[in-house]
């Protein structure tokens, strides 16, 4: 079986900083970027958004599942961490990097658990990393999202015509200030009529952040 790209929700007692979480109030995490090696398990760059950030810096400081922190920008509104994890968070990294698995976003929402978008290079390898957590007490929530030798259809919940359309513009200069070229002369190229390459960007745009921006936008949906 081909690569394949799931979502993964891990509860935050089996994963990291359910000390923090549950202390600072409406507190958030986003990975910026992970690195999973061999011998090293890291994810080193974490933004943190809270409505107050007081007591943060003490309670990473103390929290069991954080080695060491070092805060790397302060933007008021939100904060850039770099830090060592221990713990939950090294079986859970040393199970992916066994299984060739790589991590493509990581977030959390206070209290509701770690959202993960992880690429498999086959079932055999999702399949054995999720047996391996739950072996070592690691509660996953596998949820596919699609598989990559089906084309490029459903990448980030795009059709291939979406993101051919996208894709051109960035290239053609649409997104710039001033623009370098319209809605119709993109249209045109596309063979299309401007009202339907309109449609296009719409629905592309809704995808990408569906499912960049806001990972469990899936649950919400289905719960809804």
């Amino acid at each position: 079986m081909g690569a394949s790209i799931v979502e993964v929700e891990v509860g935050i007692e089996d994963f990291a900083l359910e000390q923090t979480i549950n202390t600072i109030e409406n507190i958030e995490f986003k990975a910026e970027r992970i690195v999973a090696k061999k011998n090293e398990c890291l994810m080193p760059y974490l933004w943190a958004e809270a409505p107050s950030f007081d007591g943060l810096d003490e309670m990473l400081a103390n929290d069991e599942t954080v080695g060491e922190v070092e805060l790397v920008a302060d933007l008021e509104d939100e904060r850039l961490y770099r830090m060592s994890w221990v713990r939950q968070v090294e079986i859970l990294f040393r199970i992916l990097v066994e299984e060739d698995g790589t991590v493509l976003s990581a977030q959390t929402t206070n209290t509701e658990g770690w959202h993960f978008r992880i690429l498999f290079p086959t079932r055999d390898e999702l399949a054995r990393a999720y047996d391996d957590c739950q072996a070592n007490g690691v509660d996953l929530n596998v949820k596919p999202l699609y598989n990559i030798d089906e084309g490029r259809q459903g990448r980030f919940g795009l059709t291939d015509g979406q993101e051919d359309a996208l894709v051109d513009a960035f290239e053609r200069g649409y997104y710039e200030i001033p623009r370098e070229i319209d809605l119709e002369g993109l249209a045109s190229e596309f063979d299309i009529s401007h009202q339907a390459l309109s449609e296009r960007f719409r629905r592309g745009h809704k995808s990408l952040v569906e499912n960049t921006l806001i990972i469990d936008a899936r649950d919400r949906d289905t719960d809804s």
